[in-house]
């Protein structure tokens, strides 16, 4: 017991996130706080955030992080009221004013009632059974939602052993809080790396091209840079009405080919199975470098062909024997339509530093629900040459890069809030969704092993439960590894196990094609 404790003690000391005050000790004289305060207290939910709180739009991000120690309780709930509990949204209340508006209200946060910590089955000695229980328990977390008489989120601590992990992380949170990129910043802001207690995660940045310094160019040089800025942008209008027709026709009649993994209306009232596998991110960097295109090509890439090898194993099915299988033949319909639908957030992320300032120092940082909407499309197909899937996830990809859908479609979704209201706005996006096959994402995570609070991360997962689509992928990296993870209907996808495998197998044949193609060179 005095060894345990501790390890407790050193643990408290050795974190040091941010210095801080309780709210009770902050100077009360600074104008600049109690602006801050006061807006956020007071402030309404965006449209996007009352979207979020009608009955089909019921929205939950969770987020699972396995541990590599044990779990320290105490540790969480002296470091939460210093970090997360600073943001506002973390600590107000949704109060439904008369006439039926939304606002947040700070309140008195009560650790006990948003810290679980579930009663651990002293017989689950495996890391099989200890996957099993962790499943389970996300399952049954699914068919509830979070007491809206209390700020809107929880956490879980697991102190169980997985495959994986020695214990589990589970924070759950109301979409309506945030999308989903700042709550995961705010998660990370929460953290330190491992090697160096005081810093903050730091996350992959895109590496600029070189410029050789000025050339001089001549008059042809001149006229040709010309031609090729109009031709720039006459493709980035020809894109964007394409892509913003195909949007608006979505949501008004435009629906996907009814295959095997799209069920009836209904799903977003559903328990979710989550299932989670972790692959190598070096894998996926070495195709990226192969090929000259980015780690999103990749996800999107094994994800077109995961699904292409699962849903022509299904089809494929002997139906006078229900256990055979044909997978060597194309058993696939003509022409399927399969698309997902991406969020894009449209405001400039602060990042994990403005965050961090703003728990530290009560600064401001950007927050909300601020996104556009893409209609991304998935080419369901048996390919002769493996790497086809990669480029031809790239060059849709492309196409999407060099468009204005995203804003366009934010503001699409703000006039049908402000014309139509909540109601007729929800109706629109329910149609949206359940035109679609599946919700997609790929979030990149820190370059170097972190702590929660001194407590190792082995692997970070992020998924979504309450939305309309029977299937959401979502990828995230974390130093060399990569999770995908499925969130699924299980009356529609019976079998998520499988069509995991089926991406992560993927990826392995594609990376395996480009060694040996390397090779024979």
């Amino acid at each position: 017991m005095d060894s345990e404790e501790g390890i407790r003690l050193r643990k408290l000391q050795a974190l040091r996130p941010i210095q801080t005050k309780p709210i009770n000790e902050m100077p009360q004289s600074s104008d600049h706080d109690d602006h801050f305060l006061k807006e956020e207290e007071e402030g309404p939910l965006s449209p996007a955030g009352r979207l979020f709180h009608e009955p089909n739009f019921n929205i939950h991000v969770i987020a699972i992080m396995g541990c590599k120690t044990k779990i320290y309780p105490d540790v969480f709930k002296a470091n939460l009221p210093h970090t997360l509990l600073k943001h506002p949204r973390f600590s107000s209340l949704l109060d439904k004013k008369d006439g039926g508006t939304m606002k947040w209200v700070r309140t008195k946060v009560n650790l006990d009632k948003h810290i679980i910590i579930p009663d651990m089955d002293s017989n689950m000695n495996s890391s099989s059974s200890g996957d099993k229980y962790l499943e389970d328990y996300i399952y049954n977390l699914t068919k509830t939602t979070v007491d809206k008489s209390r700020p809107l989120w929880d956490l879980h601590l697991l102190n169980i052993k997985t495959s994986e992990a020695e214990s589990v992380v589970i924070f759950r949170t109301h979409h309506s809080l945030g999308d989903g990129i700042s709550l995961m910043s705010l998660l990370l802001a929460c953290m330190r790396q491992i090697s160096n207690p005081e810093a903050l995660p730091r996350l992959p940045t895109t590496a600029k091209k070189k410029n050789g310094g000025p050339t001089k160019i001549g008059f042809v040089g001149r006229i040709w840079r010309c031609f090729l800025g109009v031709w720039w942008v006459l493709q980035l209008l020809r894109n964007t009405f394409v892509d913003v027709s195909v949007f608006i026709a979505t949501a008004l009649f435009l629906k996907d080919t009814q295959t095997l993994i799209k069920g009836p209306s209904g799903s977003e009232f559903k328990p979710r199975r989550i299932v989670f596998k972790i692959v190598s991110l070096d894998d996926m960097k070495l195709i990226k470098n192969a090929m000259d295109v980015t780690i999103n090509d990749v996800a999107v890439g094994i994800t077109q062909a995961g699904l292409s090898k699962y849903l022509n194993r299904r089809y494929g099915l002997d139906q006078d024997n229900k256990n055979t299988q044909i997978e060597n033949n194309n058993n696939l319909p003509n022409k399927i339509r399969l698309r997902s639908i991406l969020f894009v957030n449209i405001r400039p992320s602060g990042g994990i530093q403005a965050l961090a300032d703003m728990m530290e120092k009560n600064t401001k940082a950007k927050w909300g629900n601020s996104f556009g909407y893409v209609v991304l499309p998935f080419t369901i197909a048996l390919m002769d040459d493996p790497l086809d899937y990669i480029r031809q996830a790239k060059a849709t990809i492309d196409c999407k890069k060099h468009s204005l859908e995203a804003l366009c479609t934010f503001s699409i979704a703000g006039l049908v809030f402000k014309f139509f209201g909540i109601k007729k706005a929800s109706a629109f996006f329910q149609r949206l969704f359940t035109s679609t096959t599946m919700a997609f994402s790929n979030v990149v995570g820190p370059l170097e092993e972190i702590g929660f609070y001194s407590h190792p991360m082995a692997y970070l997962a992020a998924t979504t439960y309450g939305q309309a689509n029977e299937l959401m992928v979502n990828f995230q990296s974390y130093v060399n590894k990569m999770t995908i993870v499925l969130s699924v209907d299980e009356d529609t996808i019976p079998n998520p196990y499988q069509l995991i495998e089926d991406i992560a197998e993927s990826l392995k044949l594609i990376k395996d094609f480009i060694t040996k193609k390397e090779l024979a060179n």
